[in-house]
């Protein structure tokens, strides 16, 4: 499909288990931030967007905070994000949810569902 990447988002090597990173990505006409998160062989991708204000969830371009229990925490307003689903938990916006994005892994590398072959 033209409208997504053609490229992959990142390596699955290069994103340690547990870890939240930032990923850039076509989506349609725009260019998305992503966060990423890695949980042993799943990998799941919302927008870098907290649905409590539209800010977007990083402390610093790439940078989120994670709660001890192990939750996304948005920087902005505290909102809480468990990292299955994306739902949120604790804060202003509990009952609502990040806005997922399809991703998948081919031969070691995170692309998203329906970007084209390279």
């Amino acid at each position: 499909m033209g409208s997504l990447n053609s490229e992959p988002l990142l390596s699955l090597d290069g994103l340690a288990d547990g870890a939240l990173v930032e990923a850039e990505a076509r989506l349609g006409d725009d260019s998305e931030s992503l966060v990423i998160h890695r949980q042993g062989d799943v990998v799941r991708a919302w927008l870098n967007v907290c649905p409590h204000a539209g800010r977007r969830l990083d402390w610093a371009p790439g940078q989120f905070l994670k709660s001890r229990e192990g939750l996304l925490v948005c920087a902005a307003h505290g909102a809480s994000f468990e990292l299955e689903g994306g739902q949120c938990v604790a804060g202003p916006c509990r009952g609502d949810a990040l806005r997922a994005v399809a991703v998948e892994v081919r031969e070691g590398q995170v692309w998203l569902v329906g970007a084209a072959d390279a």
